[in-house]
Protein backbone atom coordinates (compact mmCIF):
# COMPACT_ATOMS: atom_id res chain seq x y z
CA UNK A 1 0.00 0.00 0.00
CA UNK A 2 1.38 3.71 -0.50
CA UNK A 3 0.78 6.72 0.84
CA UNK A 4 -1.83 7.87 -1.76
CA UNK A 5 -4.46 5.31 -0.45
CA UNK A 6 -3.83 6.47 3.27
CA UNK A 7 -6.12 7.07 5.98
CA UNK A 8 -5.91 10.80 6.76
CA UNK A 9 -5.28 11.17 10.28
CA UNK A 10 -3.37 7.72 10.79
CA UNK A 11 0.17 7.15 12.01
CA UNK A 12 1.96 4.41 9.07
CA UNK A 13 5.12 3.05 9.70
CA UNK A 14 6.82 3.71 6.26
CA UNK A 15 7.89 0.00 5.19
CA UNK A 16 10.03 1.27 1.70
CA UNK A 17 10.70 4.23 -0.73
CA UNK A 18 10.45 2.86 -4.41
CA UNK A 19 11.94 5.19 -6.47
CA UNK A 20 14.45 4.72 -9.48
CA UNK A 21 15.73 8.81 -9.31
CA UNK A 22 18.70 8.47 -6.58
CA UNK A 23 18.02 12.50 -5.90
CA UNK A 24 14.27 11.95 -5.48
CA UNK A 25 15.59 9.49 -2.67
CA UNK A 26 18.20 11.58 -0.74
CA UNK A 27 15.61 14.49 -0.31
CA UNK A 28 13.03 11.84 1.07
CA UNK A 29 15.99 10.86 3.55
CA UNK A 30 16.95 14.36 3.89
CA UNK A 31 13.32 15.07 4.84
CA UNK A 32 13.21 12.07 7.50
CA UNK A 33 11.42 10.32 5.24
CA UNK A 34 13.01 6.30 5.33
CA UNK A 35 11.87 2.84 6.33
CA UNK A 36 10.70 2.26 9.66
CA UNK A 37 9.78 5.59 10.27
CA UNK A 38 6.55 7.07 11.49
CA UNK A 39 4.78 9.18 8.36
CA UNK A 40 1.05 10.85 9.78
CA UNK A 41 -1.24 12.09 6.55
CA UNK A 42 -2.66 15.22 8.22
CA UNK A 43 -4.52 16.33 5.22
CA UNK A 44 -5.39 15.50 1.73
CA UNK A 45 -5.44 18.31 -1.06
CA UNK A 46 -6.09 17.91 -5.06
CA UNK A 47 -2.52 18.22 -5.59
CA UNK A 48 -0.98 16.21 -2.81
CA UNK A 49 -1.14 15.39 0.39
CA UNK A 50 0.07 17.58 4.07
CA UNK A 51 2.49 14.80 6.09
CA UNK A 52 4.00 14.74 9.34
CA UNK A 53 7.19 13.33 9.67
CA UNK A 54 9.12 14.16 13.28
CA UNK A 55 7.28 16.82 14.28
CA UNK A 56 7.42 18.44 11.09
CA UNK A 57 4.79 19.16 8.20
CA UNK A 58 5.73 18.98 4.20
CA UNK A 59 3.09 19.16 1.62
CA UNK A 60 4.14 16.20 -0.75
CA UNK A 61 2.70 15.93 -4.33
CA UNK A 62 0.75 12.67 -5.65
CA UNK A 63 3.76 11.20 -7.52
CA UNK A 64 5.89 11.28 -4.60
CA UNK A 65 3.26 9.64 -2.44
CA UNK A 66 3.05 7.16 -4.63
CA UNK A 67 6.44 6.51 -3.90
CA UNK A 68 6.04 5.37 -0.18
CA UNK A 69 5.36 2.56 0.82
CA UNK A 70 3.36 1.94 4.31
Amino acid sequence: MNLRTAEEGKEYIIRAIETDDEELDAFLFSLGCYSGETITVVRRRKSGLVVAIKDARYNIDNQLAEAIMI
